[in-house]
C-alpha cells in the first residue's frame, strides 16, 4: 500500500535553512519548489529533500507538518536528523 500524504523537509542550498511542507506528490512538489513555483521558497533555491514521512490521513499529515514548525518539533527534527544536519552543514544557532 502506498500512503498518499507526505510531510517533507527541504534544505535551501542557498542559505542552508529548512522548509517544511506536506503534499500528495513529493516528486512534483520538489520540482515545483525548485522551479520557483512556491512563493515562500522561490528566493531560496535550489532546495534538496532531507527528510520525509508518509501518512494515510491528510489530517495526520497536516498535524505533523504544523508540529515541525513549533519549537518542540524543530528540536525533535534536530535530534532525529543530527548526523544529516552535520553532513549538510546546517548552521548552528549562536548562543
Amino acid at each position: 500500500m502506498i500512503l498518499p500524504y507526505c510531510v517533507y523537509v527541504l534544505q535551501s542550498e542557498k542559505d542552508l535553512l529548512l522548509y517544511h511542507g506536506y503534499t500528495t506528490n513529493l516528486h512534483n512538489r520538489i520540482i515545483n519548489h525548485n522551479r520557483g513555483g512556491t512563493k515562500s521558497t522561490s528566493r531560496r533555491r535550489p532546495l534538496k529533500l532531507i527528510y520525509c514521512e508518509f501518512f494515510l490521513s491528510k489530517k495526520d499529515a497536516k498535524r505533523r507538518e504544523m508540529y515541525f514548525k513549533t519549537s518542540q518539533g524543530k528540536r525533535m527534527l534536530k535530534l532525529v536528523l543530527k548526523r544529516t544536519l552535520k553532513e549538510i552543514n546546517y548552521p548552528k544557532r549562536k548562543t
